[in-house]
């Protein structure tokens, strides 16, 4: 019997191999400040993916002020700070959340973690090099606003999402992003979602006034993704430590997040790397070479 299995064991084994190596569409989510609800959209699209059944790990990339865990209601044993000092690994430390959404947890509170090196930052986006599971998205809650750890995961993802909501401050902040990312850093394609918005009309004027002032300064494509409306059931759903999309699964804040979602599903994937620091790049170096 364990002669006839064997060759099945093998064939097995061989395309879970070949899962794993795919490439990893790297989403990095930032914000020009801080209050827009930038983590709650993370949250939330990570779950409305998961939902679709994509494997999803979502980077708790807020380094010294680490929340996901909270949002969710979660109590992780380790934490990146774990894996810089060597005493685990990103598999070890990674916690299951709603809907078989993956996390990786950052510290809270931790003054070494909020002064990483860019050389450290480095290091972390090689660590994901040994994660050889199946993973289709990587989301990366970035912290607010222009740190070094925000312009290193940024560059080092295939697309960038900027949260805004209708404050003067948060349409300069994400300007100041936008700029920095795409004159320093070679960044070219932006998607906006606008935050809390009483209609659509009032998001598409918010990406408007963002779209005006980029194309007239910077060389940049910017995409209206969509918005996300002001929802008390998204504040019910912060208070429960739950995403909406999994507390409140009609509502009008749930079926937008599944409507950005949907549109995620269906960007392309990158197949070849570009030459720097990039999340999963032997993934991409594999990709490109079968292409080849």
């Amino acid at each position: 019997m364990a002669e006839n299995t064997q060759p099945h064991d093998q064939a097995a084994g061989l395309r879970k191999m070949t899962q794993a190596i795919r490439p990893v569409k790297v989403i990095a989510i930032a914000s020009g400040k801080g209050g827009v609800g930038k983590t709650n959209v993370t949250v939330n699209l990570g779950v409305a993916l998961a939902a679709l059944g994509k494997e999803v790990v979502l980077l708790d990339a807020d380094l010294g002020l680490a929340n996901i865990d909270v949002m969710l209601g979660l109590h992780p044993q380790y934490n990146l700070l774990h894996v810089l000092d060597g005493t685990k690994s990103l598999r070890d430390i990674i916690v299951e959340g709603p809907s078989g959404l993956k996390i990786i947890p950052a510290a809270s509170g931790v003054k070494k973690m909020a002064e990483l090196s860019t050389a450290e930052h480095a290091g972390m986006i090689q660590a994901f090099s040994e994660m050889d599971q199946h993973i289709d998205v990587l989301l990366i809650d970035s912290a607010a606003g222009i740190a070094d750890s925000v312009i290193t995961f940024s560059k080092a993802a295939q697309e960038v999402i900027v949260v805004v909501c209708d404050e003067p401050a948060s349409i300069t902040d994400a300007y100041a992003l936008i700029k920095l990312l795409s004159r320093e850093h070679q960044v070219e394609r932006f998607h906006i979602v606008t935050n809390m918005c009483r209609s659509v009309q009032e998001g598409r004027e918010l990406f408007d006034k963002i779209s005006l002032v980029c194309d007239r300064f910077l060389d940049v494509t910017l995409d209206f993704m969509g918005i996300v409306p002001f929802d008390e059931d998204l504040r019910r759903s912060v208070k429960k430590q739950r995403s909406v999309v999994e507390a409140f699964p009609r509502s009008k804040a749930a079926t937008a997040f599944a409507h950005l979602a949907k549109k995620i599903e269906y960007w392309p994937v990158q197949k070849q790397p570009r030459g720097h620091m990039e999340f999963f790049v032997e993934r991409l170096i594999q990709a490109s070479m079968e292409m080849a």
